[in-house]
Order: C-alpha cells, then structure tokens, then sequence
C-alpha cells in the first residue's frame, strides 16, 4: 500500500506547490500583477470544471480495469482503458469548443469585471487550446498507476510541474508576454505530461498498453465508468461553485 501510496501523495503535493509558484511569478507581473491574478481566479471555476470532466471519464475506469485485470480479463481490461481514452478526447473537444463559443458570458458569470476580463481571455484563449492535454493527463494516469507503476505516475505530474516552473519566468518576464505567458507555459507543461502518459500507455513498458481497436465508445462500459465517477465529477463540481460564488 505504502509503495503506490506515497508516490501519489507526493505527486498531489507537487501539483499544488507548482499552482503556487504559479500564482509566485503572475503576481510579479509589472504593473499588472493586480489584474493578472484577478483573471486567473476567474478562469479557475473553468480549470475546475474542465478537472471535474476528466474526474467523470478517468477516475471510474482504473477501479474497474483493476478488477478485470485481476480476474485474467486483460482483454476487457484494454476495452475499459480505451474506452476512457475515447471518452475524454470526446469530452475535451466537447469543452473546448465551448468555452470559446462562451468565453464572455461565461467570464462575467463567474466574477469577471470590465478591466479583468481581457486580462481573463487571454489567459482562457490560450489555456482552452491546452485543455485535451489536462484531461489526458488526469484521465489516464491513473491506469498507470493501476497498472503497479506509481513512481512513473507520479512522474507524470513532476515533469509537468518543473516544465511549468522553468518556462513560466521566460514567457511572462523574458518575452514580456504577461499573463499570457502563464498561460502558454501551463499548456506546454500540461502537453509534456500528456505526451509521457501516452508514451508509457501505448509503449511496450505498459502490460496492458491501449491499442487503436479499444479506442471506442461502448455504452455498457461507459454506463460503469461514469456510475464510478459521478461522485468525483460532483466534488469537483462543487468546489466549482465555491469558487464561483466567491469570485462573484
């Protein structure tokens, strides 16, 4: 238990101390650290949202994968995982096209005033072209972790967060591009972990690694994996409320 457990203690640890050192270098913005920070909460809710979605697809899955696993279904085991990797690339488009069909209501909804609104779109202008790399990030790094792996899960959150820490002072700072800095280097940092979760889950390493066929939607095994995630996605969810209601 202590072998899986302290590797996903620590890469929860990490992930909330990159945000903080996020949030370091946006508020040393000059002359607009005020305002950036202000458009970084307001977009938090979408953050939220678009996590409490990944929650819903990803963490229902690797319960349900283990199970057959450890019953000698590899085979069914390899549908669940694709099935998951399907759903969230399907969510991610779904969100993706959404926020920018919606940014402004959306923006002023949860707590944007005129002045912090376009400091908030363009962070959300950039960040949304990163969400499929998030979700893909925390949607399937727990059929890593599921498969004995915890050290190269945590991995994935490691890479993300020192990636994110070195760029986020050369774009904000070194190319003066301000709060849309922040949000380039998040993406990039959120692509770096996806491409390392894909690399492990489609490589040989993997012992049940996703394959082009399990890549599809099956309405039994969706049906199971979101009954799992409902109550993450609803956690999720309210936290995103909280942080709407607080903004407001």
């Amino acid at each position: 238990i202590m072998r899986l457990a302290i590797p996903m203690t620590l890469a929860q640890v990490l992930n909330v101390g990159y945000n903080i050192v996020d949030r370091f270098f946006i508020g040393h913005i000059p002359e607009e650290a005020t305002l950036s920070m202000t458009a970084l909460g307001v977009c938090m809710p979408i953050i939220t949202l678009a996590s409490a979605f990944a929650h819903l697809c990803g963490i229902g899955g690797p319960p349900l994968f283990s199970m057959e696993r450890g019953g000698g279904e590899e085979e069914k085991a390899g549908k669940i995982m694709g099935n998951s990797f399907a759903l969230l690339l399907l969510a991610s488009v779904v969100l993706t096209v959404l926020g920018y069909v919606f940014k402004e209501p959306v923006l002023y909804a949860f707590g944007a005033g005129e002045e912090s609104y376009l400091y908030a779109e363009e962070y959300l202008n950039i960040y949304l072209a990163g969400t499929v790399f998030s979700m893909i990030t925390t949607g399937m790094n727990g059929y890593i972790n599921a498969q004995g792996f915890p050290r190269i899960g945590m991995l994935s959150i490691v890479i993300g967060a020192i990636t994110n820490i070195v760029l986020d002072p050369i774009f904000i700072f070194g190319f003066g591009m301000g709060v849309k800095g922040a949000a380039l280097a998040t993406i990039i940092s959120q692509a770096v972990s996806a491409v390392w979760v894909l690399k492990f889950l489609f490589g040989r390493q993997a012992i049940i690694p996703i394959t082009l066929p399990n890549i599809r939607i099956h309405k039994g095994i969706t049906k199971d994996i979101l009954r799992l995630g409902t109550s993450n996605f609803i956690m999720q969810g309210t936290t995103c409320a909280v942080q709407v209601a607080c903004n407001s």
